[in-house]
């Protein structure tokens, strides 16, 4: 039996509202990230994973006494941003760890991973 688990790429590069909005990846480190997730892959299964762009190019939506409130980003008080992410399935949250630390991360990101809710962790 498999969990999914949403692994988080937070990265050192997108904190405090950088990078800029036209900011693009390096293709040396994609192509890393793509052998890593070629590697993972036959593994853990990989439902589905994405690059995000920079907070400056998002938009979020809050809502406060009923009422959505639209802010363009970048939002000043973003302390983490996502970059990044994979929906996996894997026998245990200890094996998806082990990819996570196998990761060509750089110096300063941050992988959370977090487990999906599924059909046996509801109450009745």
């Amino acid at each position: 039996m498999t969990v999914q688990f949403m692994m988080l790429m937070i990265p050192a590069l997108y904190q405090g509202g950088k990078p800029a909005p036209d900011f693009r990846p390096d293709l040396r480190k994609m192509e890393a990230m793509g052998r890593f997730n070629e590697e993972m892959g036959k593994a853990l299964k990989i439902e589905s994973l994405n690059g995000l762009h920079p907070l400056a190019k998002g938009a979020r939506v809050s809502f406060a006494q009923g009422k959505p409130s639209v802010t363009d980003g970048p939002f000043i008080e973003a302390k983490e941003v996502l970059g990044g992410y994979w929906l996996v399935d894997a026998p245990s949250k200890e094996d998806v760890v082990k990819w996570a630390q196998r990761c060509p991360a750089d110096e300063g990101d941050t992988i959370e991973i977090r487990q999906i809710f599924g059909p046996d962790d509801f109450t009745k």
